[in-house]
């Protein structure tokens, strides 16, 4: 969601974009299972998809999110910001105990 909510593209390249990302540095995304799930999102009707016949190559799939997708994702954003807040909280308990204890 996080690649549509910039702008409509294709499968491909919201694999490409993914990979990209640092989450996915030790191996790609699945291709079979980024199109499973924006099919799955199609259906739910957060995503839309035309075909775009351009002008060589085969026609590709042009994926862009719905009105209802583009809630989907602010909320989405707002559930990830909660848990790196919460996330972040941890971490400084965490490196406060490991600095204010002997080791072993």
């Amino acid at each position: 969601m996080a690649v549509l909510a910039e702008q409509a593209v294709h499968g491909y390249l919201i694999i490409q974009r993914l990979a990209e990302m640092e989450m996915f540095l030790c191996g790609s995304p699945d291709p079979t299972g980024v199109y499973r799930v924006l099919r799955s999102m199609e259906e739910d009707g957060l995503v839309v998809s035309t075909w775009d016949f351009g002008d060589s190559g085969p026609a590709k799939r042009r994926f862009e999110l719905t009105a209802d997708g583009r809630m989907c994702f602010a909320r989405w954003t707002q559930t990830i910001e909660q848990y790196s807040r919460s996330i972040n909280d941890l971490l400084a308990v965490m490196k406060h105990s490991a600095g204010t204890r002997p080791p072993g």
